[in-house]
Order: C-alpha cells, then structure tokens, then sequence
C-alpha cells in the first residue's frame, strides 16, 4: 500500500502567502516554514543555554517545520479573515483540526501518533516559541517589502512589531537584538562586515 501524506505536504511549496497583498517577491509556504524552524530552533537553545528552560531545541525544530502542514488542506487563509471575528477564528480552528485528522489518515498507522504532535500542537512552552518564531518570520518578510519600496506592507509591520515586543520571552527579544539587524545588510555587507571600534 502506498501513503501519500509525504507527496501531499510537499505541495506546501504551491501554496502562496500574503495572497491579499502585492508582493514584490512571492513566498511559499515551504519556505516559510524552513525560516520558521530555523527561527525557532535558535530560539530554543537560547532559550535553554542562556536563561536554563527545559527544552529540546530538536523537538522545537520538528514543531515548527509541521507548523503550517494543515495549510496543504486548508490553503492560507488570509489574516484579516481568520481573525475577523471569534466564530471564524473558531471555525478556521476546528478546520485546522479536521485537516491534521485527514492528513494523519495518509499515513501508516503505526506512525501516526509520532506525527500527530506536531500536527497537533498543544499550547506550551515549545509552541509559544514557534508562534513567535512564526511572527519573526511575517516580520522579516515585511521588511524585506519595505526595502524593495513596497509600501503595502508597512501596517503589516508594525503591527507585528508591537506585538514581538508584547512577547514575554527574554529568548524572543535576545534573537531580535542578535539577529534581525543582519537581515537588513546587502550581500556584499553580509560578506564584509565593519568591524566595530574597540
């Protein structure tokens, strides 16, 4: 017998992001959530080496690379639709849960309850960090338009920004502090950086 829940979430890369709004460069869902994992698995490990939290950065990792498997079913639901009001949220809710049950169905039995955790996150310590992972994320691609001149991002931005800021993580902000500035840098900046005066 054959599964396809591996063939099926490899179309995560034919699903587009941001799908109301004029992008300069489109984003998939696939390259979303490879950002996302790495994102948050840097996360953990601060997380774990700086302020002690009992955490595997690993199991961060696998979390957030499923984070958005259900969108293979469900498609990108729009933010300002998802979240216009609590009877939809709940809806698109129970429409994730109902995705990650079919989507586990593709798989062989004996392999469904390793997958159904990340398929179906509870809430926690390690999903608050893929969560924030995630906003990190819709941040840096926000920023990515604005420097392209795209204007059309810039509510998105600040709206993400506050609430990364509102994020009661040390981790959230020590990522943000160490690494966001980088992503503002060209190539050839990336390439050769300035050395800071002593």
């Amino acid at each position: 017998m054959s599964y396809s829940f591996f063939a099926y979430l490899s179309r995560l890369r034919l699903i587009s992001r941001w799908s109301l709004m004029r992008n300069t460069q489109q984003e998939n869902d696939a390259e979303h959530s490879l950002q996302v994992a790495m994102i948050a698995h840097a996360i953990a490990v601060i997380g774990r080496d700086r302020y002690g939290r009992d955490v595997d950065p690993e199991h961060v990792l696998s979390l957030a690379v499923y984070h958005d498997a259900t969108e293979v079913m469900t498609g990108d639901l729009p933010t300002p639709v998802k979240y216009h009001s609590d009877e939809l949220r709940g809806a698109y809710r129970r429409l994730e849960d109902l995705s990650a049950d079919r989507l586990l169905a593709l798989l062989p039995p004996e392999m469904q309850s390793a997958f159904s955790p990340y398929l179906k996150q509870e809430k926690g310590y390690s999903r608050d960090v893929v969560k924030a992972a995630d906003k990190i994320s819709a941040y840096i691609k926000c920023l990515e338009e604005q420097r392209a001149g795209n204007r059309e991002f810039d509510y998105a931005a600040e709206n993400i920004r506050k609430t990364l800021d509102g994020i009661g993580l040390p981790e959230v902000h020590d990522f943000l502090r160490d690494f966001l500035p980088a992503f503002d840098m060209t190539l050839d900046e990336l390439n050769h950086p300035t050395k800071e005066e002593p």
